[in-house]
């Protein structure tokens, strides 16, 4: 018996639904980072980007666990002198709870060019509405 080598002409994409109200930030990212990976499919093979499409839905509505909203800060740089930048994840999830999902979900991916294609194929919606009915995804259940 051989094993299977999945091919990018022969990988079929489906949509998928993530409904993050009321769900631990982190535990969501990581479901979404898995579907982007494929993991779920039998015909998951690491060097192939073989994942689907992933949908978060109600963003805003995500619950950081324990002291982390005060504690946890998002800390970037500009480049200029005196440019380091830090935001709480309590100002952040009300200002742009979007950013702070796609952030999970970049840091669940390889840093590779398998895992920068995955992030382009999640859509992070802050309400429950999204512009993507026309792909009819499916929910997935946690």
């Amino acid at each position: 018996m051989s094993t299977y080598m999945p091919k990018a002409a022969e990988i079929t994409r489906k949509w998928y639904i993530l409904d993050a109200s009321d769900k631990p930030l982190g535990k969501t990212a990581a479901l979404a980072a898995s579907i982007l990976r494929g993991k779920n499919k039998v015909t998951f093979a690491p060097h192939v980007d073989c994942g689907d499409n992933v949908i978060i839905i109600n963003a805003e509505k995500a619950i950081l666990t324990g002291k982390k909203l005060d504690q946890k800060e998002y800390i970037r740089h500009t480049g200029w002198v005196s440019g380091l930048k830090r935001v709480k994840y309590s100002k952040l999830m009300q200002t742009n709870p979007e950013l702070a999902m796609k952030l999970a979900v970049k840091g669940m991916l390889p840093d590779t060019t398998i895992g920068r294609k995955a992030l382009t194929r999640v859509r992070i919606y802050r309400g429950a509405e999204h512009g993507q009915a026309a792909q009819k995804p499916e929910v997935f259940e946690f």
